[in-house]
């Protein structure tokens, strides 16, 4: 079985990664096909709170092909399973330092459920993003060269 790894390119660019979590998802029967499949996307997700639980918005899960007329709604918000004092701390992030939680990729857990990895995020300046492609770069040079 290939191993699943959507990962969130557009995260890894915009935004400076403070902490990292590893939540649940709460899925219909033919989002996890779906998303075993490999058709899933995370490129406009992002984290919001509501009634004290956390969901994921803009993630977008395909239709599954096979699914008629029990598939799902591929943009609904979908609710994600982390423990009270991890919620806890994340609402008092988000709330009083101004930092927003994005999703970094999905990924199935050796147990078979489908795993989101979350980040506490700050979001990137332009000159931020300028010196991290200076730093790519030249780590990218220095390693030609030491091929050599």
């Amino acid at each position: 079985m290939a191993e699943i790894n959507i990962r969130n390119k557009k995260a890894w660019h915009d935004y400076e990664f403070i902490e990292r979590f590893t939540a649940g998802m709460q899925l219909t029967g033919t989002e996890i096909k779906s998303i075993r499949a490999g058709k899933a996307s995370l490129v406009d997700a992002y984290c919001y709170f509501r009634d004290d639980e956390l969901y994921i918005k803009g993630m977008h899960i395909a239709e599954y092909d096979f699914g008629n007329i029990f598939n799902h709604d591929p943009k609904r918000d979908r609710k994600l399973l982390l423990t009270r004092r991890e919620l806890k701390r994340l609402a008092k992030s988000v709330r009083e330092k101004g930092l927003t939680i994005v999703a970094l990729r999905v990924f199935i857990a050796e147990n078979g459920y489908a795993k989101l990895e979350i980040a506490l995020a700050r979001g990137k300046k332009e000159y931020d993003k300028r010196e991290d492609l200076k730093k790519k770069d030249s780590q990218r040079q220095f390693e030609r060269l030491m091929k050599r």
